[in-house]
């Protein structure tokens, strides 16, 4: 989407009304206030990259560059490996690899979970989010049974530091039991070793989606949508202080306790999980089980068949 200035007019709208070209205009803007034309050039790339997740960065700068940006291929390159947002080279079914490290990669054991109950399924995604001057990171894991946010955390970079303070939050608000399995997209934060021993230390079962397949994650993409609808794009956030207060506000506040979800008949997380356990019980906690498809017009195998008379 096209960044828009105070008029409510978009870049493209203001060049055409002024009848200069948008190069024109970015270069004016990055001469009188390189920070704010930085972040734009920054928030640009970034769409791009997400947008188009398998795209090298000489792609990604054409795209960049028909936004009417003056950038070159280089610092594009420097801008995307800063964000960690360079394309991962993949081994078909095996490993996803990187300049450095070779990590196994795990199937998709998700879409084949029936679930019952919380701390079964958790799902885990990284969203970033544009602030006036910088960019910062949200990571969150949620559980799949009733879209309650577990664990989060906010930093400016995307080490695995980040999703691995939301998994320790998530442990220690949760203490989940071994067969609890975990999924999220196979970027190199979930598939280092410091995030996958944390994992097995809790027995947990991996699972990741495949290459290209970002609807594989769908409740987590919905989550970041409902935030940055009801939340990010609702008010100006100029400090990543302001920003982790109100997010923590919306997420512990708002979306866990109050906010209506469809999916789950019109409850708040917290609602649905309430209605599914029973006041003074301790539920016993089974794993998800497992639904594989089979095709509706499978036949007797002929050991089956009926012998003719």
């Amino acid at each position: 989407m096209e960044s828009q200035g105070e008029s409510g007019l978009s870049i493209v709208q203001m060049c055409e009304l002024m009848g200069v070209s948008r190069a024109s205009f970015y270069r004016h803007w990055e001469a009188k206030a390189p920070t704010e034309a930085e972040t734009a050039l920054r928030d640009a790339i970034q769409r791009v990259a997400v947008a188009h997740r398998f795209y090298g960065y000489r792609r990604v700068a054409v795209l960049v560059q028909r936004e009417g940006f003056a950038v070159g291929v280089n610092k594009v390159w420097r801008v995307m490996q800063e964000d960690n947002l360079l394309a991962v080279r993949r081994r078909k079914f095996v490993v996803t690899t990187d300049s450095e490290h070779n990590f196994v990669v795990y199937p998709n054991l998700a879409e084949h979970l029936i679930l019952g109950a919380v701390n079964q399924l958790w799902v885990a995604d990284i969203t970033y989010i544009r602030l006036r001057s910088e960019f910062v990171y949200l990571a969150v894991v949620l559980d799949a049974f009733s879209r309650h946010a577990v664990g989060w955390a906010l930093g400016r970079n995307l080490l695995t530091f980040l999703p691995l303070a939301a998994l320790e939050k998530a442990i220690h608000s949760r203490q989940p039991q071994p067969g609890l399995v975990h999924h999220s997209d196979r970027g190199t934060q979930y598939a280092s070793n410091d995030y996958i021993k944390r994992l097995e230390s809790i027995g947990a079962v991996i699972s990741m989606s495949r290459p290209g397949r970002p609807w594989e994650n769908g409740r987590c993409e919905s989550f970041v949508k409902t935030l940055k609808q009801e939340e990010i794009d609702a008010r100006p956030y100029g400090t990543m202080e302001d920003l982790e207060q109100h997010i923590a506000e919306f997420i512990e506040q708002v979306y866990n306790k109050v906010r209506l979800h469809s999916a789950l008949d019109y409850l708040s997380p917290e609602q649905f999980e309430a209605q599914h356990t029973q006041p003074g019980v301790i539920p016993s906690w089974l794993p998800a089980c497992l639904s594989f498809r089979r095709h509706e017009e499978i036949g007797p195998t002929p050991s089956m068949a009926t012998p003719h008379e």
